[in-house]
């Protein structure tokens, strides 16, 4: 059978300690998450009306600084369709319908 040692010491910390975010970096990334959805969540409801009785539980991507949605019963078509547009840019996917969640169980 195997010693262990008296002397070996518990090894604390990440695993990669380089990729740690200060707490200023996750409270600005947390307010820029919050301020997109903001936004996404204000196009989303304006759209809303107009589309529900037509598109009903299709997915809508919207493109924040635009303004501009892409809807498609499947949520990944509808996805490259904004890609293909913007492709550098952040985009929220919605399924229209009265709450707007997508994937329900």
């Amino acid at each position: 059978m195997r010693k262990i040692s008296e002397n070996r010491q518990a090894r604390l910390g990440r695993l990669f300690p380089d990729g740690q975010r200060s707490p200023e970096e996750l409270a600005q990334r947390k307010a820029e998450m919050q301020a997109l959805m903001k936004r996404c969540d204000e196009i989303f409801e304006a759209a809303k009306p107009k589309l529900i009785d037509d598109y009903y539980d299709w997915f809508m991507v919207i493109e924040p600084e635009s303004g501009d949605y892409f809807i498609d019963k499947d949520d990944q078509v509808a996805e490259q369709k904004a890609d293909e547009q913007y492709p550098n840019a952040r985009c929220v996917v919605y399924c229209i319908n009265e709450t707007g969640a997508c994937y329900r169980a």
